[in-house]
């Protein structure tokens, strides 16, 4: 296991995990044996990282995020507190299904939002954004710079040229009522 990363002592972190270099793994983690997780990624408290996950290079994974087997996170996805992914479709407390699980993809840049739900099967597109409590059911691919909000989610606009560069140079955008909102935010230090 690498060291040139920061773990607290109330993390564990299972042999065979890959963690990158300037990582940071905060209180009651548990990162599987299988994991894959890039350079300078955050895990929050109390986050779960399942042994067929990858995580790519600046990810911020918030508080109380399970992050289950065959989800992948390219790089800087950022995953909102209490938000969910699941790997089974229909599963049963009785009925053995680890061979059904469902690859779940969120590509480079996109933003999940604050107890948002992610049903396993699929893709979410580069700097998508997923507003907070939306449901994203089964068997979709939503477009890159989609605004994906709702239950049942559905993308209601996609994200001007101007709008994702302000993204990629700090702003703070966000959605309220069904509206996007970007703000500069002053840099410290």
């Amino acid at each position: 296991m690498d060291t040139d990363h920061y773990q607290h002592p109330s993390a564990i972190v299972d042999e065979g995990a890959r963690i990158g270099a300037g990582s940071r793994i905060w209180h009651f983690v548990h990162v599987c044996g299988g994991a894959r997780i890039g350079k300078e990624v955050s895990l929050g408290q109390n986050v779960y990282v399942g042994n067929r996950v990858v995580i790519g290079d600046r990810c911020k994974i918030q508080n109380n995020v399970s992050v289950y087997d065959n989800v992948t996170l390219e790089e800087g996805v950022f995953c909102g507190p209490s938000m969910v992914f699941t790997n089974v479709y229909n599963p049963r407390s009785l009925i053995e299904r680890k061979d059904e699980y469902r690859d779940t993809v969120v590509r480079r840049g996109a933003t999940l939002g604050a107890n948002c739900t992610i049903v396993c099967g699929i893709t979410i597109g580069e700097f998508a954004f997923v507003g907070a409590g939306a449901v994203v059911t089964e068997g979709k691919t939503f477009a890159d710079n989609s605004l994906i909000v709702g239950a049942p989610a559905r993308v209601i606009r996609s994200l001007d040229e101007e709008t994702r560069q302000r993204i990629l140079e700090g702003a703070d955008v966000y959605v309220h009522r069904g509206e996007l909102y970007a703000r500069a935010l002053k840099r410290i230090g």
